[in-house]
């Protein structure tokens, strides 16, 4: 069965996961960490995307994007993969594939979890233990987005600039957010939505979209689909199939 095709809204966000071939490590130095960070930026700028968080992982990357056009964000990570693989074969004298084949994706509705993908992101090292503030990991979206360095690779998403009136301010206010780490179902829930590509938002967000795009974009629930669970209750398929007693 053919994989079914991205859900890819210009204009919407979406949460984007890079993994590792064969969860391999795909960053080996700083210096390799910069040189991803330098690609992002340059396709970022050719492919009209706003990369508004991110953070680098051992074996994988988080990005939180937004593409301006259908494809865009398809057209950057293919951009970055493309050129950071090159150069990192390159210096380690090595070949073939450094990623896993296929990204993965999933649209985020921005008024109801936005900022909450974004903790989910920058909160990554702190989860793996690495560091007990996210502040302490270099290598992500939050020391920018708390207000202690610049960055030329960020743009701020409305839901963003929402959080204050000036700079200072939402600062402020988007640091107070990690005063509390994400309750674990709302991690659960942004995890599977991104493993299966589906659109993190509210039930009637999911409908809209089902009714404008004639597919499903939200995650199934587990088990049987409702026709083969009328049929297994049927008692003529019970009486063939039931154990012997």
């Amino acid at each position: 069965m053919p994989r079914q095709t991205r859900i890819d809204i210009p204009g919407l966000p979406q949460h984007v996961i890079a993994r590792g071939n064969n969860r391999q490590a795909c960053f080996f130095t700083d210096v390799d960490r910069a040189t991803y960070l330098h690609y992002l930026l340059v396709a970022a700028r050719s492919h009209e995307c706003a990369v508004h968080a991110y953070v680098l992982m051992g074996n994988h990357v988080h990005l939180l994007v937004t593409g301006s056009r259908q494809g865009s964000v398809g057209r950057l990570m293919q951009s970055i993969g493309r050129r950071y693989v090159r150069a990192l074969n390159n210096v380690l004298g090595r070949t073939g594939t450094l990623f896993e084949g296929r990204y993965r994706a999933s649209p985020v509705e921005s008024q109801a979890y936005f900022l909450a993908c974004m903790r989910y992101i920058e909160q990554n090292p702190v989860r793996a233990g690495m560091v007990d503030d996210p502040a302490g990991y270099r290598w992500s979206s939050h020391r920018f987005n708390i207000g202690m360095e610049p960055s030329s690779l960020l743009v701020a998403h409305p839901e963003y600039l929402q959080l204050g009136i000036d700079p200072v301010t939402r600062a402020a206010a988007y640091r107070a957010l990690f005063e509390r780490p994400l309750p674990v179902a709302e991690i659960d829930m942004i995890r599977e939505h991104a493993n299966k590509g589906r659109v993190l938002g509210k039930p009637e967000f999911q409908a809209s979209l089902e009714t404008q795009l004639d597919r499903c974009v939200k995650v199934r629930p587990a088990g049987r689909p409702a026709r083969q669970a009328e049929m297994y209750s049927d008692p003529v398929f019970e009486e063939m199939y039931s154990d012997p007693v």
